[in-house]
């Protein structure tokens, strides 16, 4: 099997799980008894807690011979973290079997976006292609899961992500490239870290990794509580699921199509991260006014721009803003700081904004957006010159 493939599998995989996670895990932790704000807190912990833990597994995963060795290892502690929760009670309980299964989930992403840009540079197919097939088993996944919860109890949920998860270590070990982690002696451990406090230490991508960070975290209340909120209006389970598809299914559109097209004309990752934060705004603004089922679907198309042409100008200007030896460490960075501390945060404050404020809750991820937008404006020139 060629490499582009066995990496298409490895995205579906990931993305079949957090196609459950992401709209109905909410749903589960309500069906035990959570407050908005307890499940905001619970779902933030482990967002938060990649300051520390990002940057610790992007060292580890580097110290081994191949790239696929760290990814099967967390697949499985997705596996048994997320299935765990499923077995105990209690907050306490479950915020620590959430965090580990979080943790593994959220560090898996990275790991398979470079090694996926390595092997796609080296074997000449395009990064949005086998990264396509796993928005597409997103879809998948809330269709299947949405339909799945108008009939079965809530704990399907964890059923489905903790089958995901052991499927993932499992193709890791079996499927995946011996693509080395180095073409060269690995780098000690110190030198690692070295290398990633150098890129802290560098105001341009630090500013690029926040302004990409912010336009994508402010999708946490939508993941968090979009179900919540439909269900209260009166949208079953199954449509919420068919709104997620659809918004992937434009999402994947643009990968397929529209990011092959941009690359070969030449057109540069800022313009399409000031897009993506301008559509964000929109999107959220519109989404805080309680919007009917029939306008939810064309704003739910935005969801191309606000979440994928942000995520893929995301991974190019991380790639131009760093040295060649340090793309794990660079990737990491971006998404400890994307899908850790900013949409920790925001994920955190959804629950009380929901609570007290409901759908109006919104309107601070609109805010949140063009902030991401306006830090983007400063890296207009930088990234010309990468």
């Amino acid at each position: 099997m060629k490499s582009a493939p066995r990496m298409a599998l490895q995205y579906v995989l990931l993305f079949a799980a957090s196609g459950v996670t992401l709209p109905f895990a909410g749903l589960w932790f309500r069906e035990q008894g959570l407050s908005g704000a307890e499940i905001g807190a619970l779902l933030a912990i482990p967002m938060l807690g990649r300051v520390v833990t990002g940057p610790l597994l992007a060292v580890w995963a580097d110290g081994f011979q191949y790239r696929r060795t760290p990814i099967a290892l967390l697949g499985l502690a997705m596996a048994l973290g997320y299935g765990g929760a499923g077995m105990v009670q209690g907050f306490a309980a479950w915020a620590l079997c959430w965090l580990v299964g979080a943790t593994a989930a959220a560090a898996l992403i990275p790991l398979s976006d470079v090694m996926t840009l390595r092997v796609a540079k080296r074997e000449g197919f395009d990064f949005s292609l086998p990264r396509g097939c796993g928005s597409a088993a997103f879809v998948v996944a809330n269709v299947v899961m949405g339909a799945l919860l108008t009939r079965a109890s809530p704990d399907a949920v964890i059923i489905w992500i903790g089958t995901a998860a052991m499927l993932i270590a499992v193709t890791a070990w079996r499927v995946l490239p011996a693509e080395p982690v180095t073409d060269g002696p690995r780098t000690p451990g110190l030198e690692r870290f070295k290398g990633l406090g150098r890129l802290v230490m560098d105001p341009a991508f630090m500013t690029a990794i926040f302004a990409v960070g912010a336009v994508q975290a402010a999708h946490a209340f939508y993941y968090g509580f979009s179900a919540i909120a439909w269900k209260a209006q009166g949208i079953s389970e199954s449509v919420t699921g068919l709104l997620w598809a659809f918004s992937v299914l434009v999402e994947i559109g643009f990968m397929w199509v529209v990011e092959p097209w941009r690359r070969r004309v030449g057109i540069g990752p800022w313009l399409v991260l000031s897009v993506g934060a301008g559509a964000a705004v929109v999107r959220w603004t519109l989404m805080a006014f309680s919007p009917p089922l029939w306008a939810l679907w064309p704003l739910q198309t935005l969801h191309a721009l606000s979440f994928a042409a942000t995520y893929l100008a995301g991974v190019q200007i991380v790639e131009r803003l760093s040295p060649p030896g340090s793309h794990t460490a660079a990737q990491t960075l971006s998404s400890v700081v994307s899908a850790g501390v900013l949409i920790g945060l925001a994920t955190a404050a959804s629950g009380p904004l929901y609570d007290v404020f409901g759908l109006r809750g919104y309107l601070a991820m609109a805010a949140l957006a063009l902030a991401g937008g306006l830090a983007g404006l400063t890296l207009r020139s930088r990234l010309q010159e990468a």
